[in-house]
């Protein structure tokens, strides 16, 4: 293992690509809706209930250590590691528990939307009204105002996920992997990553093998399986 190279909760913001999980993932604008969609993917193996063992959460990189945003993150990791029962420790290298975490959002794509009525037959995989009232869809593509179809307007939106790996710091034996994943309009990290450590900490640490769709609400939150 890396223990030595790991800094506790101290790395820097950096972009990786690695975040896809298996099946859909949340199609809910999270930025403007008010609610926050995502989809969590867990795996466990034996992970011990909580005894009074020690953790750490450090970065997956280890090149990335003394980054005041990834301390900030990780102070929420670490906040709901103890609400569940597990103590932090003072160092990496005495932690029971190794909390591997990383965090990203990428560069976004555009996603057009179209609304209104369409005169024109041919104008329906658009979206418009076929004699059952209006229709409302989305697609990716280039509008022709020719077609007298509805208004479209396009916008950005993005793929944000965060990793989170538990290893036992005696054995090196893989505990827990997880992954959330949300789609927004917001790629502001300070503000979806929180929301996403509420997402993989939800019922945690969950079913091995199971994908959920968790809708985060001010209200309370709700979790299903995925398609």
């Amino acid at each position: 293992m890396n223990t030595p190279d790991m800094t506790l909760r101290s790395n820097t913001f950096r972009r990786f690509a690695r975040f896809g999980l298996i099946g859909a993932v949340a199609v809910g604008v999270a930025a403007c809706a008010p609610s926050f969609n995502a989809d969590v993917s867990r795996f466990q193996a034996q992970l011990p209930a909580p005894q009074g063992q020690t953790f750490a959460v450090v970065a997956e990189d280890p090149a990335l250590a003394g980054g005041l945003e990834f301390a900030l993150y990780a102070d929420l990791v670490a906040a709901e590691m103890a609400e569940l029962g597990y103590v932090e420790s003072a160092t990496p290298e005495n932690a029971n528990l190794l909390v591997r975490f990383d965090y990203d959002v990428d560069n976004g794509r555009e996603r057009v939307r179209s609304t209104g009525i369409a005169s024109d037959p041919f104008f329906g995989p658009w979206g418009g009204f076929r004699g059952r009232g209006f229709r409302r869809s989305y697609a990716f593509g280039f509008y022709d105002p020719w077609l007298a179809g509805p208004q479209v307007r396009s916008y950005t939106v993005y793929t944000s996920g965060i990793e989170m790996k538990i290893d036992n710091t005696a054995t090196g034996e893989r505990l827990f992997e997880g992954q959330a994943e949300a789609v927004s309009r917001s790629n502001r990290l300070q503000a979806l990553v929180p929301n996403l450590v509420d997402a993989i900490f939800t019922d945690f640490p969950g079913n091995s093998g199971e994908t959920l769709r968790i809708t985060i609400r001010e209200d309370g939150k709700t979790v299903r399986p995925t398609n």
